[in-house]
């Protein structure tokens, strides 16, 4: 039936209310595997120390009876240190955008401090795992102060192919291969050999389907749930012990090093907490920090590996 003449519709009206949904969407994702896996502890000094320490090799120690003891050969503990690093978001919001009425949100304000919240989260994690060596920094705004990430504290136990390397804590990416099995059963037996015992493997997304095909004759992929991180894990089980498999969307490069963690011997070191400092008012705008000062604490990098170089598509 044609339409009679002169019917009013939605294309001729210009009051009609707009249809914006009450909610704001955002799908960009938000976890941190890696720091929420790791401790938490206090720096008190924008270079944080501590000591480390190893046992003697053992021996057959046959003594004769009656001998007297000899002088005692002690080893000194190892000073081992990173720098604090300042991250911040600021956060400014003019007093008429927070005074309107907003679709989705009570308070423009306050919404703007939670996403930079959840940004500021990211921006750790991708630093804490990343290859930035420790930086002092200098004075006067030249340069900032860095904090060491875990694939340069790993100097005794990585593996990296081509020219890449590990030369003291400064990376050098290599050329990129295919993550392999054999790979992962060399680190994790590095790692026992010093001591070590990893509970933790992080990867990118492409080579958490690698380690899902894994087909050698010792490999058994176990299925678990840590409710507290909310996220499916993989266990591995080697000959080593068994390590949780977890992809991470905020690695560098999508993920071209997996690192092999034994969470209890790292921690995030807070000389600042996260805070949100309130800001001068200058003006017509309400202006918010978000803000902390924290350093990777590597407890006993021998602990864990870095396997470097591998391939993310």
């Amino acid at each position: 039936m044609a339409q009679l003449t002169n019917t009013f519709e939605t294309y001729d009206a210009v009051g009609n209310r707009e249809d914006l949904q009450n909610v704001i969407y955002n799908i960009s994702p938000t976890d941190t595997p890696f720091m929420s896996s790791i401790g938490t502890g206090t720096a008190t000094f924008t270079k944080h120390e501590w000591q480390t320490d190893a046992l003697a090799a053992a021996g057959a120690n046959a003594q004769k009876e009656g001998d007297d003891s000899p002088s005692a050969s002690l080893a000194a503990t190892s000073r081992v240190s990173n720098f604090t690093q300042i991250s911040y978001k600021p956060v400014m919001v003019s007093g008429t955008q927070e005074k309107v009425i907003h679709a989705g949100v009570n308070s423009e304000l306050a919404y703007q401090i939670a996403k930079a919240g959840k940004e500021l989260k990211r921006d750790l994690e991708l630093a804490m795992t990343g290859k930035t060596n420790a930086g002092a920094g200098s004075g006067n705004g030249a340069s900032n102060r860095t904090s060491r990430g875990f694939e340069s504290w790993t100097t005794t136990n990585n593996t990296y192919n081509g020219s890449g390397e590990n030369n003291a804590g400064a990376v050098t990416d290599g050329t990129q291969r295919v993550l392999t099995e054999s790979l992962l059963k060399t680190e994790m037996k590095n790692c026992y050999d010093a001591g070590g015992d990893p509970d933790l493997l992080i990867v990118g997304s492409f080579n958490k389907q690698k380690i899902s095909g894994f087909t050698g004759n010792n490999t058994r992929m176990d299925m678990a749930e840590d409710k507290r991180l909310v996220t499916t894990i993989d266990v591995y089980v080697s000959d080593f012990g068994e390590v949780r498999v977890m992809s991470n969307r905020i690695l560098r490069n999508s993920g071209r090093s997996a690192l092999l963690v034994q969470s209890d011997m790292f921690a995030t070191g807070y000389l600042r907490p996260f805070q949100t400092v309130e800001l001068a008012k200058t003006g017509d705008a309400e202006k918010r920090l978000l803000l902390t000062e924290w350093t990777l604490i590597a407890k006993n990098e021998a602990s864990s590996a870095t396997i470097a170089d591998l391939t993310t598509s």
